[in-house]
């Protein structure tokens, strides 16, 4: 075996890579087609990390659907459930309903807000570890380099011509993302319908158009995000890099290289003095495993997603020469200042901006709360017929007509008992309701129910243009009520 030059290691048996960074924006062009990048397989605490939270995300997505949860008879019993047919959106012991989507607006804002604070700590930790492209992207580069090979194995594969070695990795490299990505829009569906039964009809052939139409379109767009345009989608498609550029500081923990240990770098020949040089011996093992195909060395960048593989990569040959790791680390951009100046670090997680995002993230997460644990199973709405809009009966007395929405969440049925707080001179009556027991209203489980109501003013009791007043309902059982505000309008001058 041909033994490495001096030329061409970057330190006593340190094999320098031969990796560009294809996407720096230096050498970008913007109309160009794109070049493949070959990212080495790394080891290291980040990559375990990353392995980990893959897994984790993984699993969650592709099993949460066929988690099962008792809710009583006739009721869903799947755990995360966005039932649009039923006009439900079901999590676990939490059942939101049409008129409550604030909890989803609250629920977003809280996601938002963690991922500012987040990033105003770690920087793109997010896009690093948690974002579903990376996730993806991770898994379909693990293929590949089980189908192909590493680094090297695939650069050599991709340049050498057809043979049938070649022809059965590829194909088989792809034969494993078309199955990645339609278990990934399969999985997408079974959240709006009972995972199950779902699953039998999808491959039956008898479930609803929109399954299957869903499930195309999410095979498409996971086979081809992952697997053929990756780096792509987060620097041109992304708007997160963008943005993120407003929520940190110079003072939030990002992936970067140690220009004042690093510098002026170069290689490093064996028994040769470490004086009045940088640590980095330019093996661009750093390049050579980053999946965005950008040098960390050049400093911060757009392309960047902050996974830190680089670190670890880094390090590894740190170990190799016998010289400290966290040449590439997470270290803030006031702290390199500092270094280049002399002086020590200095880290303040408690900052303004920090504690803006934090303080309002435990007010919203505190409202979120407060509204799940004193919500009711009971709700109640009106709305005054306006066509007529009022009725002068013979006798001088005038009688308004409303639609009534009873909206019971409880798993059981209720009889409830309709009162009118406000004029006691009302007359109430119920369309449908006994004879015997004129206020009772009968109401499903689970369900909404309208009820008609017609309310009257005697002549005598007349003594504005309006009346206002409120409806309440009760449930004698449990003493749970509900009421709404509405007016009567008596077309006095």
């Amino acid at each position: 075996m041909t033994q490495p030059t001096d030329q061409q290691q970057a330190a006593a048996g340190i094999p320098r890579s031969q990796a560009e960074a294809v996407n720096a924006a230096e050498t970008r062009e913007l109309y160009k087609k794109r070049e493949p990048i070959y990212p080495k397989l790394a080891h290291g605490k980040f990559r375990l990390a990353k392995w980990a939270v893959m897994a984790i995300t993984l699993g969650v997505y592709y099993l949460v659907p066929f988690l099962r949860w008792d809710r009583g008879e006739g009721a869903p019993d799947q755990a995360v459930l966005i039932d649009f047919a039923g006009s439900r959106f079901y999590f676990f012991f939490i059942e939101i309903w049409p008129q409550e989507i604030y909890y989803v607006t609250g629920l977003l804002i809280i996601a938002a807000l963690g991922l500012f604070l987040a990033s105003a700590l770690f920087g793109r930790v997010w896009c690093g570890y948690a974002c579903p492209q990376t996730v993806w992207t991770d898994l379909f580069i693990m293929v590949e380099r089980l189908c192909e090979g590493d680094r090297n194995a695939r650069i050599k594969l991709d340049r050498a011509g057809w043979t049938v070695d070649k022809a059965w990795r590829k194909v088989g490299k792809h034969a494993v993302w078309l199955l990645i990505a339609f278990a990934t829009g399969g999985a997408w569906i079974l959240y709006f319908h009972d995972a199950w039964d779902t699953l039998a009809n999808f491959f039956a052939g008898t479930a609803a158009p929109s399954s299957y139409v869903f499930a195309g379109v999410l095979t498409f767009t996971t086979y081809a995000l992952a697997g053929t345009m990756r780096e792509q989608v987060c620097t041109y498609m992304c708007p997160w890099p963008r943005i993120q550029a407003a929520m940190t500081d110079r003072e939030a923990l990002n992936v970067t290289y140690r220009v004042d240990r690093g510098e002026p770098r170069g290689a490093h020949k064996k028994n040769d003095s470490w004086d009045n040089r940088g640590d980095c011996i330019d093996c661009k093992q750093c390049v050579a495993v980053c999946p965005m195909g950008i040098d960390i060395r050049d400093g911060a960048q757009l392309e960047c997603i902050q996974c830190a593989l680089c670190i670890d990569a880094c390090d590894d040959i740190m170990a190799k020469v016998d010289r400290p790791t966290g040449l590439i680390t997470y270290e803030t951009d006031d702290n390199i200042d500092r270094f280049v100046a002399g002086e020590k670090p200095r880290y303040r997680f408690m900052r303004p901006r920090t504690l803006v995002y934090a303080v309002t993230l435990a007010i919203v997460s505190s409202v979120m709360l407060a509204g799940l644990v004193m919500r009711t199973e009971l709700d109640l709405n009106s709305q005054r017929d306006r066509n007529p809009n009022y009725v002068r009966l013979s006798d001088g007395s005038v009688r308004n007509g409303y639609s009534l929405t009873v909206i019971n969440k409880a798993t059981t049925p209720r009889v409830l008992q309709l009162a009118i707080d406000g004029d006691a001179a009302f007359q109430t009556r119920v369309l449908g309701a006994p004879a015997d027991a004129p206020g009772q209203l009968s109401v499903g489980a689970d369900t909404t129910q309208d009820f008609v109501i017609y309310l009257t003013l005697p002549r005598a009791e007349i003594d504005g243009p309006r009346e206002e007043f409120r409806f309440r309902v009760t449930d004698p059982e449990t003493g749970e009520s509900a009421s709404t505000r509405s007016v009567l309008i008596t077309g006095a001058d």
